[in-house]
Order: structure tokens, then sequence, then C-alpha cells
């Protein structure tokens, strides 16, 4: 029952009286009552929302999404009444919500406050089916207040995708571009097994997972048709953000792996190789690929040997390319551009030595007509901690640093390339680029007509060619 009074003399001296809690709990039965009296019935009330529609990117069947929140505003001066929020679709829904903090998909007699809101959260869970190309789900949120219907629209794109849960290669097994892979926990190539991965090829891996290889990765994509890494959540949210999955690791027994016309982005370190070569072919080609977004770095090597050409490696935690405890490194067309929006970079692009605690090895290194820059003074470093370095092959390479000691032989020190654009990840050279027409002649390369002779964008690379991955 709702409190009236006048005010008096009387009433002032036993107002005195009263004592604190008991003026509180007054206050509150008062401030109690005015807000159910504020609750409005006027019929031309409207929520209003901060989406009219909540749109989900491709959700993987069983994976299920994140959860996407709407703000429900009540508009009017006076608290209102919602009866009733639920999905259209009811339990047979592929989504759920959570309404103001409580995982329902119906509540009723919400409760909002004059010019005040709610949150709803929503997830999507699709089941599989027999598709291979993606399909459209949808359902809605309805809102009854005051006799009146409201709803928001809820659309989700599904795909089917083939699943992989912590599987053991150990026969030789292609995998084709009709579905997506997704891996769970891990991947293994057993030794003595090559996996091949056709053209368009997406690879997506959940949560902490990555691919263990101990025989041979053969992924070669093409100009039209590239490869993907990548992490499973594809919402716009997750696509630039590092450290969602672990990477590709080269164990010793692994042979003979190549990786051609490729995107590795958003793990934690892209390419980790931990040995040389167990016979006379090579350990790793990477070619015409993109390496990106990773938490630490792009490529780590340990006593390893690598085989690059006309790669890109860009926007991670530490090393463009970490090599320690010597090894074999033939780079050759890459451009490494040190650019970290998202990370307090301080160690240089490139960075080797013969030396990785207390073992050391020779570190043979040729390394030819790339861009090594950044934002750092110091972008490239080689630290000879014994006598086991050969003197490097430097060749026509357009490097950021401070030491003279990479002078001559075509080299061009602090000299800007003319990115065209590196704040929005644009690496292609600008028609006045310092970098255009310096590079030394690559056409007796034995890799030269497999995988120089054309540039990253698949443009013929005529000679003095430009340095980096991209021809002008």
């Amino acid at each position: 029952m709702c409190l009236s009074y006048s005010i008096s003399k009387q009433f002032v001296v036993a107002l005195k009286a009263i004592t604190i809690p008991a003026m509180l709990m007054m206050v509150g039965m008062i401030s109690s009552c005015n807000k159910a009296e504020e609750i409005t019935t006027d019929k031309s009330i409207k929520l209003a929302f901060s989406s009219d529609t909540v749109l989900f990117d491709t959700v993987f069947t069983t994976v299920g999404s994140v959860n996407k929140r709407i703000k429900v505003y009540n508009t009017s001066q006076k608290t209102i009444n919602i009866s009733n929020i639920q999905l259209s679709g009811g339990s047979s829904s592929y989504f759920s919500l959570i309404i103001n903090g409580f995982p329902v998909n119906q509540k009723t007699n919400t409760e909002v406050a004059g010019k005040d809101s709610i949150n709803v959260y929503i997830k999507v869970t699709i089941n599989p089916n027999n598709q291979n190309q993606p399909f459209i789900v949808q359902d809605s949120i309805l809102f009854s207040i005051n006799g009146n219907k409201q709803s928001v629209p809820l659309i989700a794109y599904g795909q089917n995708a083939v699943f992989i849960n912590d599987q053991v290669i150990n026969k030789n097994t292609n995998w084709t571009n009709t579905l997506p892979y997704i891996i769970y926990k891990s991947v293994t190539i057993a030794e003595n097994t090559t996996l091949t991965i056709q053209p368009g090829v997406k690879v997506l891996f959940h949560g902490n997972s990555g691919m263990l290889v101990k025989g041979s990765l053969r992924a070669s994509g093409n100009v039209s048709n590239p490869i993907l890494f990548s992490s499973d959540r594809l919402e716009s949210e997750y696509e630039e953000l590092s450290g969602q999955w672990n990477g590709i690791h080269f164990y010793n027994s692994s042979t003979n792996s190549a990786i051609g016309y490729s995107l590795i982005k958003n793990a934690v370190i892209g390419i980790t190789s931990d040995s040389l070569s167990i016979n006379s072919s090579p350990k790793l080609i990477l070619y015409n690929s993109i390496i990106k977004n990773m938490e630490i770095a792009g490529f780590i090597g340990y006593k390893t040997e690598l085989d690059a050409f006309n790669n890109l490696f860009h926007n991670t935690g530490q090393y463009l390319l970490y090599g320690v405890g010597g090894g074999r490194y033939n780079l050759k067309q890459n451009t490494f551009a040190g650019y970290n929006f998202n990370f307090p970079r301080q160690t240089p692009a490139l960075y080797f030595s013969d030396q990785n605690g207390s073992v050391s090895s020779t570190l043979n290194l040729e390394i030819v007509n790339n861009i090594i820059w950044g934002t750092l003074t110091e972008e490239f470093l080689i630290e000879k901690k014994t006598s086991l370095i050969p003197e490097p092959i430097l060749q026509n390479n357009l490097i950021k640093t401070n030491l003279q000691t990479y002078a001559g032989n075509g080299n061009l020190l602090n000299t800007d390339p003319g990115f065209f654009d590196f704040s929005r990840n644009n690496f292609t050279l600008q028609v006045n680029s310092n970098a255009v027409r310096k590079g030394k002649d690559l056409s007796n390369d034995p890799y030269f007509n497999s995988m120089l002779s054309k540039d990253l964008n698949n443009l013929t690379r005529s000679f003095p060619s430009s340095l980096g991955c991209y021809e002008h």
C-alpha cells in the first residue's frame, strides 16, 4: 500500500525521531510504489533495438558461433513491462538466447525502467546436413508489449565441413576443396606419409590446435584458388586476430614438403621447423604465400633449412623469421614488412644465429633480392657466436639497418622501399619506389622456372627485377 502524508510541524518532529534504517526503508517503499505506478499500458509504446537484424557470418555445423548482442531500449519516460520475449522457432530453433543474464529461450514479464535498456545475447549452432555449399538458417526474436508484437530477424549462414579430431594420417591422403577441414586438437601426418592439399582448400583450426608434420606436406594452391590455413572463427571480429591456433610444425622425420600459393594467418607461430632434411630433398619450400598476424613469429627454425621465394611476411608479435642453432636459408624475392599495428615489437624482423643455447652449428645464408623493412632501427641481424658461419651471400637486398656490415654487393641500406600503402597492408611498390629495377638476375637459378619467374601477383618477372615479392 502506498504512503500519503502532508507536511506539518508535527510530521517534521516525528521525522526527526525516525532512525536512519527506518528512513531508508520508508524511502524504498515510496520509490517502489512510484515505480510500480509508472508502468505504462500505452499501446503506442514501441521498443527500439541496437540492430534491426542479427546476422552471423559463416557458422560451421556443430561448432557454434560467438555470442552476439542486441540492446533492447525503452524509449518511454515510464517503466514498461515486456510481457514475453521468445524465439519464434521455440525449442526447435538453431538459435539460443541469454536474456538479461539468464540463459532461457523464453522470458515473461521483464520490466525495463524509463529510458533504460536490457541485453539479449544470441548464439547459433547448426546441425549438419548433406549440402556442400553454404546455406541459410533463419529465426526471429519476438517481443510482446501492451498487446503489440515486435520482432528482430536472426540470420546465419551455415556450412558443413570435414571434422578432424586429434587424427593421425598414416596413409597417403588427398584433401579436396569440396568442404572445409576443421581441425580439433591436432592433425598429424605420420612418417613416410604424404598429405596432399589441393588448390582452394580451407584448413581451419579450432582453439589451440595445430598441424604436426612428421612425413610430407604438399600444399600447392594457385593464383585463382589459394589454400587457406587459419582459425575456424570466421566472424568479423576474429578475421585478423592473432594467436587463435598453434601453427604448422615440421619435425625431424619430415622431408620433401612444400607450401605454395597459400595464406597462413592468425596463429601463435605460423611455421616451426626443428631440424635439417634427412635426405637430399629440401626440408620445406615455401613460395608465393602470405604469412601474417602471428602472435610470436611467422617462421621459427632450430638448426633447420628453408627455401623461400616470392613470399610476404608481415604483422607478427616478435620476429617475422627467426633462425637459430645454424642451418641453411635460401631466401629470394621475399618482402619482410615489419609493421606491427597490434604488437609492441622490439625484435628485428629477421634474426639469425649459429647458436641456440649451448648448441652450435654451421649457418649458411643466401639472401638475394629481398625487402627487409619495418618500424625499428634494426630490422636485420646476424649474430656470429662461433666461427661456424661462412660468409653469408647477401646481394641486392633493401635492408633497414645501421650496420654497415651489410653494405655493398648491390644492397640498399635505409632506403625507403615506397610501399603503396603499408597502413592497409598493401606492400606493392609505388611508381617511384627505390626497390624498382634493383634486383639481381636470377634467370639461372634452379628454382627460376618453377617459382621465381613470376611474382606473388602472377606478373612475369624481368631483370633487373623489383626487389621483394611484387614486381612493378
